[in-house]
């Protein structure tokens, strides 16, 4: 029997606003978010805290793990849909792949426009096997210091030629491709490590922090604690879900 509320029938209705979440009342009615946390709409706050007092609701969250060993998952309101897709994703495939899910779809925040969600654009394929070479080497060696004039001395070409190569085979300047390489990796390590910015920006050969944080703003839209609040994706410790339905 459903607990009253005053509504006709002792039907519990959620605000018109809040429908789309209502699945977090049906799951209080049956007791399974007692002494859990647990979210949905936002307007559902008072409902949840005259009716469900045993639910620790809160409604300040997007995503709850509420409980019974990660089965149960509440969300906010109708888009957190979003939000749920990239847990899952993170959950089973991991953060990296829920990172480049969200970018591919343009999920998030859109008010810094689409830099925040796009990725380095592919090199040009070419068959220039001198310039090939000195990729291989820049891709395994970010933090060298003078990158340019190192790959320009590997290759054995005189400055102005081979940086005019370079660009002819790649469509980047080489400062330009070893600073987006830079910044892709980057990117890597504030989504999977809690590393400081300023070791991530000595990892990738920038001892200027402030230089490194300016220049990835420039190619990524934001800055780098931006990036880390936005795509690191910090996993819920919870057993895998069983699919026979046992324990």
């Amino acid at each position: 029997m459903m607990r009253s509320c005053g509504c006709a029938g002792g039907l519990k209705v959620a605000p018109r606003s809040a429908r789309p979440a209502a699945v977090a009342v049906v799951l209080a009615e049956a007791g399974l978010l007692d002494g859990h946390e647990a979210t949905s709409h936002w307007a559902t706050a008072a409902l949840f805290r005259d009716y469900y007092p045993a639910v620790r609701f809160r409604p300040e969250r997007i995503l709850c793990d509420s409980g019974h060993h990660g089965r149960i998952v509440t969300t906010g309101g109708a888009s957190s849909w979003q939000d749920l897709a990239l847990y899952l994703i993170g959950r089973f495939c991991g953060a990296v792949e829920a990172a480049r899910i969200a970018r591919l779809f343009v999920i998030g925040d859109r008010g810094n426009g689409q830099l925040p969600f796009s990725t380095m654009a592919t090199p040009r394929r070419h068959e220039d096997s001198v310039i090939a070479e000195v990729q291989g080497w820049i891709a395994e060696n970010l933090a060298q210091p003078n990158p340019v004039a190192q790959m320009a001395r590997r290759s054995g070409l005189h400055d102005r030629t081979f940086k005019r190569r370079f660009r002819q085979a790649t469509g980047y300047t080489p400062i330009d491709y070893v600073h987006a390489l830079r910044v892709e990796e980057a990117k890597h390590m504030l989504e999977t490590s809690s590393i400081s910015v300023e070791a991530v920006a000595a990892e990738i050969g920038y001892a200027d922090p402030a230089h490194f944080s300016r220049l990835f703003r420039r190619l990524a839209g934001i800055t780098p604690a931006q990036w880390r609040r936005r795509y690191f994706i910090a996993a819920i410790p919870h057993p895998k879900l069983d699919y026979c339905g046992t324990s």
